[in-house]
């Protein structure tokens, strides 16, 4: 079964690149530019994984990721957080990020710590 990604970003361009790397790699990959349809995805179509962005509009990453570690049916997905800002990242660890990635990052970067994240190696 094809493992799936949700991506949480609300810049388009970033979310494409990074939709697009994931996909050709094998994954599926649903996108939400905000919070709200952000929590209400991974009720309805469970991730596997969450890149989550840090700024993100109305809700903030950090918002979000302290409702999914407040349920216990999204207690344990991983997630990653994406920021622009290298100095979130205490933050982001304290809410409960699994990993974290400071913008920009290389292509080969986000694909390789997304498979060590599902367990998928390198191929």
């Amino acid at each position: 079964m094809t493992q799936h990604v949700l991506l949480i970003e609300d810049e388009p361009n970033i979310a494409e690149a990074i939709g697009f790397l994931l996909t050709r790699d094998g994954l599926r990959v649903s996108h939400a530019a905000e919070g709200a349809a952000a929590l209400v995805l991974v009720r309805q179509d469970p991730p596997d994984l969450v890149i989550l962005d840090h700024m993100l509009p109305g809700m903030s990453g950090l918002e979000i990721l302290t409702a999914l570690r407040a349920d216990p049916e999204s207690r344990d997905l991983p997630v990653m957080m994406l920021t622009a800002r290298g100095r979130d990242r205490e933050m982001a660890e304290q809410a409960g990020a699994d990993r974290f990635m400071t913008k920009p990052f290389s292509n080969a970067e986000i694909v390789a710590e997304v498979r060590a994240m599902l367990g998928r190696g390198t191929r």
